[in-house]
């Protein structure tokens, strides 16, 4: 309830101590409204944007005489002298065919136009978040040069620039206002569930190159800042709300709603506050594939050891002597959840500027809930998941000082494998299940004479259903499997989804949080020769999951970062040269410090400089996140173990020893595994399926991976952008060498036998199938490289036609003799197109947007199933029209038009197409 009444108090309060109100309208050269233009007083912090009739007001301390400023994307930039109060202001704004004027921040943590930004960088301004066709603008982000999508729910996509990303992309960071919003517990980015409502989204920026220079660990692959409106210059009541249908061939036709209300008020040049809220609720897209992950057909009639992409508790799986291997009959995924997702968002800020400069002072909180779908080693349900942050900052016009904390409760969430695993356990153990099946094997074979077929079908409907067709004197080992639907099911599944003992349940725990403070000096009112800034950051992670997720089952896991910059950039020759040069050094606890250099060079070529080349080199580096040093998580078919040093012993699983390795391992019938197990006495997993396949001891390879350490990447990268005759061009090149990195392997622990001494006993242990299936933490020792070109045009062609396209190549290399264990997780197409027409105003009050992307097939690898992603065009629509005197918008937009169901994420659910009428009120 406390939401709802700070949104009330910011609706009804009209209080303004403002001694001036100038009213007036933006218009093009053919007279045409321009909405969404900012209108700022020069040297004052008062501001506005006009509505969709290019009208405005403005409040403001200042007594006229004063000056405005005047701005909108596609146009030049305008001051306005303001002689009275009274003035009806007219600006006209005259087109500027590109886009290069724009202003980012993020490349070099100053002011700069993007023409000149030392690295490549991508914008959606407002005017893209308005036209957008995608279902809103964070999904938009799609269409930009350079962005790849991976998308595990519908309510939840990762970004990926520049390859080696799965959904948990840990190589990327993604800032919301100024805050890494990566869960403090998985270090990855949950894409806008907790980011900015597409009210306050002011623009968006991403660079998706190494940026550990400036930005520190994990700003390795790309970084993405989510800026929002300031309640100084944005003010007034905004509401959107949008209703529509989504299509999937398992899933149906489901409804989609979608709403969201911003409040935001200037209470005196001193004092603003503001507010947001957002619903979001539809059905999953929903995953059904039940092919074998092994390759294959589908069920246990082709594979007794079946293991179905979207089926859980199949992973339940032993070895039967005159069998051979055999999986338990599991659920499909849609048994497991009711894939209905909702997302809520709110946040809050009040803005003090105590002084009459552009000090100002920014206290922030921001939550977000709901439900979605995460796809990892596992499938999770992530239900009831809250995260918040709160945000103290105070900035200035060449600093800022900053603190944040983030946490998170994962609420009702739990592991979909670990349910179906413990529904069936609930009903009959494991041991049970599997001594029925080999029981019912054996003896119809003896006994009633039938194929091996034929034995496995009766041995499986004994095992499942207790159903006994021969007049064997058999006893079931339990209870018949639990049907979905039934009493019995739900009350297992409702059991199990709330123990978090994954022995027995399903639910994890989490309640981890993160503390962050940095800080930033420019000295360029100081320092005149060069713009000089230092900064700096300190980091602490506490990680409580109860031993549900990390081996904290004794209390909460604690350890810190910190780490120092400077920048200092130079013009030179008539400014057509700005010189660049970084450096950084970060330290953690775990591991030794990292310097991060960066400089480079751009030139601005041409009478008005309008030819910019670029050229640089920069580094960057990836700690290794929480779960590489401290997960220890026993998932059935194979455990997870993070190799930071104190964690190694902290993991510890007991296993049944076969009664052939019982001989072995001296009469004993458990053996008790640790993580030095996994790291230190293991065989390659590619070694033992050679084995498996020829018998032969000497294929047997011992595992030599090391406990991990940070990965690190030099990035060369070269650039040019301009305007052509009306042609916007940006083209960019890069090449990436790759050290330490970072990746996981499958590893083979035996019970017994030591695998560089005793390798008979061990590789027995392997064919007796008494080894445990680990997937450990570490670094390669192979150098990897990474190359790619990026090219972007943009024109307005006709009138107010603008035409849109660019291509990414991306490939990347490695000697896989150095590192024959070495997975990828490159998971980027080779090659990619998108392409864009649009027009604001084809005629009055009426605009659209047409989107269209392409790319080729390629081969997905995650630890959850490895496939083929088959090449995809995707197009989307979107047709808008403005009712000025309701200062609002009506959109109809359409995803994937025509277009069939398609993959992004094997495991996944297909994305289908998607239809949405919305009306938006924006003053």
């Amino acid at each position: 309830m406390k939401i709802y009444h700070f949104i009330l108090t910011l609706l009804c309060c009209g209080i303004s101590m403002a001694q001036t109100t100038i009213s007036g309208s933006v218009k093009d050269s053919k007279n045409e409204p321009v909405p969404a233009a900012n209108i700022k007083v020069v040297g004052d912090a008062a501001g506005t944007v006009s509505d969709g009739n290019g009208k405005f007001s403005l409040k403001t301390n200042k007594k006229p005489p004063f000056t405005i400023q005047v701005s909108s994307i596609g146009y030049a930039t305008q001051k306005v002298e303001v002689a009275s109060a009274s003035q009806n202001v007219v600006v006209t704004l005259e087109s500027s065919d590109n886009k290069l004027d724009e202003i980012v921040i993020s490349a070099s943590r100053t002011p700069e136009r993007i023409l000149e930004s030392p690295v490549t960088i991508e914008r959606m301004g407002l005017q893209d978040i308005k036209k957008t066709s995608s279902a809103n603008y964070y999904e938009g982000l799609e269409n930009l040069k350079e962005v790849h999508f991976n998308t595990s729910s519908m309510s939840f996509k990762s970004i990926n620039t520049r390859g080696f990303s799965t959904i948990a992309n840990t190589r990327f960071m993604q800032l919301v206002d100024n805050m890494d919003n990566s869960s403090p517990a998985l270090n990855f980015p949950l894409g806008n569930l907790v980011g900015i409502s597409e009210l306050d989204i002011q623009s968006v920026e991403l660079l998706p190159g190494a940026s550990s220079a400036l930005y520190g660990a994990n700003a390795f692959n790309g970084i993405l800042f989510m800026n929002s409106k300031s309640p100084f210059t944005n003010q007034g009541l905004s509401f959107y709300a949008k209703y529509g249908q989504t299509t999937q061939e398992v899933a149906g036709t489901n409804d989609y709603w979608d709403f969201g209300i911003r409040a935001a008020h200037a209470f005196t040049k001193h004092f603003a506050l503001k507010g947001n809220f957002t619903f979001m609720k539809a059905k999953e897209w929903m995953a059904d594939d039940q092919t074998d992950v092994n390759g294959g057909a589908i069920g246990h009639t082709a594979n007794r050891n079946y293991n179905g992409m979207n089926v859980y508790g199949d992973e339940a799986s032993t070895f039967i002597n005159n069998v051979g291997q055999v999986s338990r009959t599991g659920y499909a995924e849609k048994y497991l959840t009711d894939n209905n997702i909702h997302a809520i968002k709110a946040d809050f800020a009040a803005h003090i500027k105590p002084w009459a400069d552009d000090k100002e002072i920014i206290l922030q909180h921001k939550i977000g809930m709901g439900n979605t779908i995460y796809q990892g080693a596992s499938k999770y349900m992530l239900k009831n998941f809250i995260m918040q942050q709160t945000r103290a900052e105070f900035k200035g016009k060449n600093f800022f000082v900053r603190g944040y904390m983030s946490t998170e409760d994962a609420g009702d969430s739990y592991d979909m494998q670990f349910a179906a695993l413990n529904i069936n356990r609930a009903a009959k153990s494991d041991t049970g299940w599997f001594t029925d099946y080999a029981t019912m094997f054996l003896q119809s074979q003896i006994f009633m004479g039938v194929n091996a077929t034929q034995a496995d079908a009766l041995a499986r409907n004994w095992a499942n259903n207790n159903i006994n067709p021969t007049p064997l004197p058999l006893v079931a080992n339990g209870q018949p499997q639990f049907q979905p639907g039934t009493p019995q099911f739900e009350t297992a599944y409702k059991q199990v989804v709330s123990d978090p003992d994954l022995r027995t349940g399903a639910k994890f725990l989490d309640n981890s949080k993160l503390y962050h403070a940095d800080a930033n000096y420019n000295f360029r009112d100081e320092i005149k020769f060069a713009e000089i800034q230092i900064g700096g950051s300190y980091r602490k992670y506490i990680m409580n999951s109860q031993g549900t997720i990390f081996t904290d089952f004794d209390g909460p896991l604690k350890y810190d970062e910190y780490g120092a910059y400077t920048q200092i950039q130079k013009k030179v020759m008539d400014d057509r040269i700005k010189l660049t040069g970084s450096v950084r050094y970060d330290k953690s606890k775990n591991f030794e410090g990292q310097f991060s250099p960066r400089v480079s060079v751009v030139y601005s070529a041409g009478a008005t400089k309008s030819h910019n080349f670029r050229v640089s080199f920069q580094t960057g580096f990836r700690n290794p996140t929480t779960q590489d040093q401290y997960i220890g998580l026993n998932i059935g078919a194979f455990a997870l173990i993070g190799s930071a040093p104190d964690n190694l012993g902290r993991y510890t699983e007991t296993q049944n020893v076969s009664t052939a390795g019982q001989l072995l391992n001296g009469g004993q019938a458990t053996v008790d595994l640790n993580g030095y197990n996994a790291y230190d006495n293991a065989f390659t997993s590619a070694s033992v399926a050679k084995f498996r396949q020829t018998g032969n001891v000497a294929d047997l390879q011992k595992s030599s991976l090391g406990y991990i350490k940070p990965e690190q990447v030099k990035a060369f990268e070269v650039g040019y952008k301009s305007s052509i005759k009306g042609f916007g061009v940006d083209l960019n090149a890069y090449y990436n060498i790759y050290n330490n990195f970072s990746t996981t392997a499958r590893v083979y622990a035996p019970y017994y036998g030591n695998v560089s001494t005793d390798v008979a006993t061990a590789a027995q242990a392997l064919s007796n199938g008494d080894a445990r299936l680990f997937q450990v933490y570490s670094n390669s020792v192979a150098t990897v490289n990474s190359l790619g070109l990026g090219a972007g045009l943009s024109k307005k062609v006709y009138k107010n036609f603008e035409l849109g396209a660019n291509y990414n190549y991306a490939q990347f290399d490695f000697n896989q003799d150095e590192d024959p264990s070495f997975i990828s997780y490159f998971n980027t197409p080779k090659h990619r197109v998108k392409a864009s027409l649009s027009n604001t105003k084809l005629f009055k009050n009426f605009g659209f947007n047409i989107n269209w992307r392409w790319s080729e097939q390629y081969k997905w690898e995650s630890s959850f199933a490895d496939g083929m992603i088959p090449s995809i065009s995707v197009f989307d629509a979107q047709a808008s029209y403005a009712l000025p005197a309701l200062k609002s918008v009506l959109k109809v937009s359409g995803t994937n038009i025509g277009g069939k169901d398609y993959l992004q994420v094997v495991g996944a659910g297909r994305i289908g197409q998607q239809w949405l009428v919305s009306w938006t009120i924006n003053p």
